[in-house]
């Protein structure tokens, strides 16, 4: 019987001189560079922006040519790798901290430079002051970039408005650009970034969140994720843990700012079952224990650290010590202007021991895991087709080359972009 099944919709696209499909990798904890799916040769069948099929070119083109299937053809040496996810960004906002930069590198301290009008309220400043239609173009500028260098998916947080129309602006921003703009935008709440100047007492501002901010978030459909960050300078332990099992309680998902200084951030994320906790620059032994029996991913920021100049968050200890870890810029105007991932896990890699299979797998298949994302990441049957080649025969030249190899194809959803 003759099959009518429509293959109009079926795209070859390939020879890749090698094909990492980051699949079939243990979901935490150390990772050999041997694990490694590597497909030589290879092609990946893609249907409705879909990963249908991966392997061997010559044997996918024979059925290609059965099947009067579309033919993308790669003429140059690459290879494909899942599109890169940036788990943890700040890229919402208006204005510049050139100045904080330029205080900090003179040894100015955090509380100097907040005396001297800097800091994450100078960012507020600017950010309010900024209409809608300039955060979005703003917005979408960067997620340019991101693009180009290979980012298809993109969490962004909300966090330098500090108050309910501030907070819905900057969300409405990502909303929007999210809906016309090839690379996906994961949005998250934070309006729990640090208590604004309006309010004298951090827990009547959380309280006011809870209240007045997040049914708006969830009626308008804005974020399904909340994030807080625990610090001395932001919100203590006990204030964290109540505000954060009131947004689970009304379905959100949790993530943490946790560890960026000291160690109160890990206690509250494993205590509330988060996704992730984000930073754990500060985190130890026991910190690392705690994470991984709650099964929460560690999320490390390397930009955070190189732009603070400050030490690396203990990676390699992490993954020893089972955790699941993810790799994320912390893309901010203050703390991590670089924003460039790539580059960024390169270089905490070699820092840190890391494999070539653990880094990547920290920007792609781990990373997704820390965004409760089961649809990316890998390149496997049913996922979708994000997808980025690099003009190289080897993958090992992608981390050797620390950034500087850059992808120069990019698929979203099975579509060159």
């Amino acid at each position: 019987m003759k099959d009518n099944k429509d293959t109009s919709t079926h795209t070859l696209i390939g020879p890749f001189s090698q094909i990492l499909t980051m699949t079939n990798l243990p979901e935490a904890g150390a990772i050999q560079d041997e694990q490694l799916q590597v497909v030589e040769r290879a092609g990946v069948l893609v249907q409705e922006g879909k990963v249908l099929k991966v392997g061997n070119y010559d044997k996918l083109h024979r059925e290609a040519l059965e099947n009067k299937y579309k033919l993308e053809l790669i003429e140059e040496p690459m290879v494909l790798l899942p599109g890169l996810i940036d788990a943890h960004t700040h890229i919402c906002f208006a204005g510049s901290r050139a100045n904080d930069y330029a205080m900090r590198v003179a040894g100015k301290s955090y509380l100097e430079i907040a005396r001297n009008g800097g800091g994450i309220l100078d960012s507020v400043r600017k950010t309010r002051e900024a209409t809608l239609i300039e955060l979005v173009d703003l917005l979408r500028k960067r997620c340019d970039r991101h693009l180009h260098e290979g980012v298809t998916t993109c969490e962004v947080k909300s966090g330098y408005g500090l108050t309910v129309e501030e907070e819905l602006k900057m969300l409405e921003a990502i909303r929007l650009v999210n809906k016309h703009h090839a690379l996906d935008l994961v949005p998250t709440c934070l309006a729990a970034h640090m208590r604004p100047p309006e309010f004298t007492d951090s827990k009547v501002y959380l309280q006011h969140i809870l209240d007045e901010l997040l049914p708006q978030v969830q009626e308008q459909s804005l974020a399904s994720r909340v994030d807080i960050f625990v610090e001395d300078t932001a919100f203590t332990e006990a204030e964290s843990l109540e505000y954060l099992l009131a947004a689970k309680e009304m379905g959100f998902d949790i993530t943490v700012h946790a560890d960026q200084f000291s160690t109160d951030g890990s206690r509250v994320a494993a205590e509330v079952g988060a996704v992730s906790a984000d930073h754990l620059e500060a985190s130890g032994d026991e910190e690392i224990a705690l994470l991984r029996d709650a099964g929460v991913v560690a999320t490390v920021l390397p930009g955070a650290s190189l732009g603070l100049g400050m030490h690396y968050a203990p990676a390699r200890k992490m993954l020893d010590g089972g955790l699941c870890l993810a790799i994320a810029t912390d893309w901010n105007p203050g703390s991590a202007p670089m924003g460039d991932l790539l580059m960024q896990a390169a270089i905490l890699g070699a820092a840190e021991k890391l494999t070539i299979a653990e880094t990547l797998a920290a920007v792609t298949i781990r990373a997704a895991k820390a965004l409760h994302l089961s649809d990316r990441g890998s390149l496997a049957k049913g996922n979708l087709a994000d997808m980025i080649a690099f003009p190289t025969e080897n993958y090992k030249e992608i981390l050797y080359l620390q950034g500087k190899l850059k992808p120069t194809k990019v698929w979203k959803k099975g579509k060159r972009v």
